[in-house]
């Protein structure tokens, strides 16, 4: 008798053991990633995941003199080495070059939501304490390589964006837009941060992202605190938007709304309207939501949690919302699934040639819920003379090899921009480089 008690545990064990196996197994891709980017993107029916995709590059910076691939006609080389955690750059107009060394405050642990983020950020290289501090890079000669290197402003709160306006530094901390004067040519600033609005911080979703507008004006993109407002709307107050602030009267409005994470803002220099870099939901399988760029107005709404790429109901939301169906507007151009989507910045006074003189440059950080990995590049997106990306025109990679050939993360990046002479630069936040991408 014990020994078919045995037999029948055993057989217990063996097919729980199977049936955890396969549940646990990652939904890859069934569609090409270029098939869901571009302006008209598969869409394909969602496969929802109770247990997620975890694939994640594990992160091992640059060994052995190794560097990004820059695409034909272009090189690539290092602006600034031995920086801690970059992720997001300014550049001043005297030339100079703001970066803030900083990541996600400390988190909480409440639940196995909690755990996982945790583990895929330590997996990534974000699992590194904040250096809380902007950094200001000079390159003194012209030569391409930042020679001066000084600690401009330290005691932050997880800061990203950064914009000048008036006379004033304005940083857009992870609980409060702030400001400091400054004047270019500073290399440090001692003047106590001054509050301008609160933003609301916690959860995930931390960088706060900022752009200075022509009309006195500042934008500021504020994440969702969770996938599809999974601890409740209350908890989503103010987040997911972009907001429009008036730092003079010390109070905002929501600019468009409903974009689970905004990210990279700029605008597109032949329309001036405002673009955004938005990263899309987890947990729909691997072909989607594309992450993607998109022109945003004054009242535009994006349908997060309820809807995703201009009307498409995502069930596991309740209660519904179905009046705001037709009212979400559905994005311009998609960067791919899960790519993380971060950086943007336009090709205005870039100077690398006509095949990128026209268009978006996307920093995209890479996947951790998709199978294969996508992102970990720098794309640009052509655009033509209407200020919209060229139709049927799909993503062209500027910057590769951030993974190697074992598929680990060399770097990841982040932020780009332009430099004072038409190069791009480029914040590797696991690579603790900022990278310069020049014409041969």
């Amino acid at each position: 008798m014990r020994k078919h008690i045995l037999i029948i545990l055993a057989i217990v064990v063996l097919v729980a053991g199977g049936v955890l196996w396969w549940v646990l197994q990652p939904e890859p891709a069934q569609l090409s990633l270029s098939a869901v980017e571009g302006d008209r993107p598969t869409i394909s029916a969602p496969r929802e995941q109770t247990i997620p995709t975890v694939k994640v590059a594990d992160a091992i910076g640059w060994k052995n003199g190794a560097t990004p691939v820059a695409a034909a006609g272009l090189k690539v080389a290092a602006f600034a080495t031995g920086l801690d955690h970059p992720r997001w750059l300014y550049r001043l107009p005297n030339g100079d070059v703001l970066v803030a060394e900083t990541n996600s405050p400390p988190r909480a642990t409440k639940g196995v939501a909690d755990v996982v983020m945790g583990y895929l950020m330590n997996k990534g290289g974000a699992g590194v304490a904040s250096p809380n501090r902007i950094t200001l890079l000079r390159d003194t000669n012209g030569d391409g390589v930042a020679e001066t290197r000084t600690v401009l402003i330290s005691g932050l709160n997880s800061p990203t964006g950064m914009a000048l306006l008036d006379g004033q530094l304005y940083i857009a901390d992870t609980d409060a837009l702030v400001r400091v004067p400054f004047t270019p040519g500073q290399t440090k600033i001692t003047a106590k941060p001054e509050k301008v609005i609160p933003l609301v911080g916690g959860g995930n979703h931390w960088a706060r992202t900022l752009l200075a507008g022509p009309d006195g004006l500042l934008y500021v993109g504020v994440g969702s605190s969770s996938n599809i407002a999974d601890n409740g709307l209350d908890a989503e107050k103010y987040r997911a938007n972009i907001l429009q602030v008036d730092p003079k009267a010390k109070n905002f409005r929501v600019f468009g709304a409903r974009l689970r994470n905004p990210q990279g803002m700029a605008f597109e220099p032949k329309s001036g309207a405002l673009w955004v870099a938005v990263n899309e939901r987890d947990m729909l399988g691997s072909d989607i939501v594309p992450d993607y760029i998109t022109r945003v107005g004054l009242g535009d709404n994006f349908g997060w949690p309820w809807y995703y790429w201009g009307g498409y109901p995502d069930a596991r939301v309740k209660p519904e919302n179905p009046a705001l169906q037709e009212y979400s507007k559905r994005p311009d151009y998609a960067m791919g699934p899960h790519v993380a989507a971060l950086g943007l910045t336009f090709a205005a006074d870039a100077k690398l040639g006509s095949k990128f003189a026209n268009g978006a440059f996307v920093g995209e950080h890479g996947s951790w819920n998709r199978v294969p990995v996508s992102g970990y590049k720098v794309a640009f997106v052509p655009f033509g003379a209407t200020g919209f990306p060229v139709k049927g025109s799909k993503p062209v990679d500027v910057l590769t090899g951030f993974l190697n050939a074992k598929g680990e993360a060399q770097g990841r990046p982040v932020g780009v921009i332009t430099d004072q002479a038409g190069a791009l630069l480029v914040a590797d936040d696991v690579g603790n480089t900022i990278w310069r991408v020049s014409a041969k």
